[in-house]
């Protein structure tokens, strides 16, 4: 594909999405995003009510969460943190509190959904409001049950250990990971705006390639071209030529030369949510017989996974295995090594996981991206990545794909 035709495609894609705010994509949980929530009030009411059903159904009595991602999905914010304790407790009954530092009290209530927000003194001890907290949301006559972000700290579970008397613990993983693994149409919207923004802002950084630019060069055009649509920051991986068959390597120092590849890796937040596209080009004017080969075999690859996709009846592991497959025949099966593609959301990788193993059935609403590649060490690398939704009708391509070669 040209890059003139590439450039119209995803230009295109941009159309009618208004500009949204993002971070870079690889955020760390621990780091605050926006401070205001992206979504209205009801939205986290509604979080907060499945998230007690879903304590029920699992027979839990309480969430207790560090700032995170998990924090923020229940609460609209996410302060970060430091050494000074911010804690949610969420009970299966009642309503939830937030534990912090007293002069960060009046920002988490003007920033978040929870207004019991209960705060504590430099000079204070934190865990002696847990303890409280813990005795009112016990219940009554039998020890309580608490499932426990699975990003918290080994500190703070000490400190919950220690602080609440009368309750056991346990993995908090499959409460939060049901309850975000099948998005709204709040959320599948502001993914579909982080993913029109970022295929425009992969097209402008491909349209102004130079020979002599190097990897980091690029890449800050990149992150450059994320920001003016919108966002604060963004970027991703820029890789050329013998780099592209690192899965995960550049941007480095090296530099750009005609009738080359060049791979970028991309992604941007809108309102708390993520995109994640690859798009690799042949960078000159006569792209080399094994690149051609190559490339139409991983499009192959991606559309035979595509169309196998059903919801309720398909398997992660269906379509990596479909996906995998058509490689393997082609006789490139070693240098496919790494799973099919995963969840997106409010983290760049999320549940569900396409990967060998990977019995979950897919569901309407689950996104996801589609990513095979084919990595030859010291010659070049090929992936095509896209993001996926899970429609009632089958899989939804919410990016672009780039045509054949």
């Amino acid at each position: 594909m040209e890059r003139r035709e590439f450039v119209s495609v995803v230009g295109g894609a941009l159309a009618g999405w208004p500009d949204g705010r993002m971070v870079h994509p690889t955020i760390r949980a621990s780091d605050p995003p926006d401070q205001e929530p992206s979504l209205p009030p009801e939205v986290f009411a509604h979080r907060l009510s499945r998230l007690q059903a879903e304590l029920t159904t699992r027979k839990l009595d309480l969430l207790v969460a560090e700032p995170s991602t998990n924090f923020e999905y229940f609460t609209g914010h996410n302060p970060g943190r430091s050494e000074r304790l911010i804690l949610l407790l969420a009970p299966v009954t009642g309503t939830p509190a937030i534990v912090c530092p007293a002069f960060e009290v009046e920002r988490v209530r003007r920033h978040s959904v929870i207004q019991d927000v209960r705060g504590w003194a430099e000079q204070e001890n934190p865990w002696k409001l847990v303890r409280q907290a813990g005795r009112e949301m016990k219940p009554p006559r039998r020890n309580g049950v608490a499932a426990v972000e699975p990003t918290t700290s080994y500190r703070s579970f000490l400190g919950l250990d220690d602080a609440l008397g009368g309750w056991r613990f346990a993995n908090g993983a499959s409460v939060v990971e049901r309850l975000r693994i099948v998005k709204s149409p709040e959320e599948v919207d502001l993914i579909r705006r982080a993913v029109a923004i970022t295929e425009a802002g992969i097209a402008a950084t491909f349209a102004q390639l130079t020979p002599d630019a190097t990897e980091r060069e690029v890449a800050d055009v990149l992150a450059r071209e994320l920001a003016t649509r919108g966002g604060t920051a963004g970027g991703g991986l820029v890789q050329f030529g013998p780099s592209s068959a690192l899965p995960h390597g550049g941007p480095g120092g090296s530099t750009l030369a005609r009738e080359t590849v060049v791979l970028i890796d991309a992604g941007c937040r809108v309102g708390g949510y993520i995109s994640d596209i690859t798009r690799t080009i042949w960078y000159g004017d006569a792209p080399d017989d094994e690149f051609k080969k190559v490339f139409n075999l991983v499009h192959d690859a991606q559309t035979a996974a595509l169309q196998l996709g059903r919801p309720f009846t398909t398997k992660c592991e269906d379509l990596d295995r479909t996906a995998r497959q058509v490689i393997t025949d082609a006789g490139y099966g070693q240098y496919f090594t790494h799973r099919l593609g995963h969840g997106m959301g409010m983290d760049g990788h999320e549940v569900p996981y396409l990967v060998e193993g990977n019995e979950t059935r897919l569901e309407s609403g689950m996104i996801f991206t589609i990513e095979p590649g084919i990595y030859q060490v010291g010659h070049l690398g090929v992936r095509i990545e896209d993001d996926c939704l899970m429609a009632e009708h089958g899989i939804e391509v919410l990016s672009h794909r780039p045509t054949k070669y």
